[in-house]
């Protein structure tokens, strides 16, 4: 599995955000403009601390197994890639979640006047913001769970002799 980067993250967050703020430039003219739910940042903030719940309960178990403790719990190879398969798609959906909430609170910064979309412009910032959390804490889920690189292999599956 290829690690996330930033690039990528960043890249879809743009293209969100820009298709976004047109989508709503060509609805508001329309008359009308789909709200930000209240929920969206509230879920995006629980998806980040559940994985970094995650990564920190992982980090400890290695860090306990390294130090050779006796009540140390393994952490088993499957869930481990299980988590970091979850924080990969949970920052993934986050970056294209926060880029549209972005575009479409960057479309609402021409109005705060309004009070309804002041209120609009705010759950969408907090949404982006809680995006920008799952997307560092799935970065850090991934580094808790990278295997450390084999120094004895040069790549080619055989060890070298000496």
């Amino acid at each position: 599995m290829r690690e996330l980067r930033i690039r990528v993250l960043a890249g879809v967050f743009v293209v969100a955000g820009v298709l976004s703020w047109a989508g709503a430039r060509l609805w508001n003219s329309v008359g009308t403009l789909p709200s930000v739910p209240l929920a969206a940042p509230i879920v995006l903030a629980v998806i980040a601390v559940v994985l970094l719940a995650t990564a920190l309960s992982i980090r400890a178990r290695l860090k306990a197994q390294r130090e050779r403790r006796p009540e140390a719990k393994g952490v088993d190879p499957l869930m481990a890639a299980r988590a970091v398969v979850f924080g990969h798609a949970s920052a993934l959906v986050a970056a294209l979640v926060a880029g549209m909430y972005g575009g479409t609170g960057v479309f609402l910064l021409e109005s705060l006047d309004i009070p309804a979309r002041r209120d609009q412009a705010i759950y969408a910032g907090l949404s982006v913001v809680a995006g920008i959390g799952v997307i560092a804490a799935a970065i850090f889920l991934e580094r808790v769970c990278k295997l450390p690189e084999d120094d004895e292999s040069d790549g080619t599956g055989v060890a070298p002799t000496v």
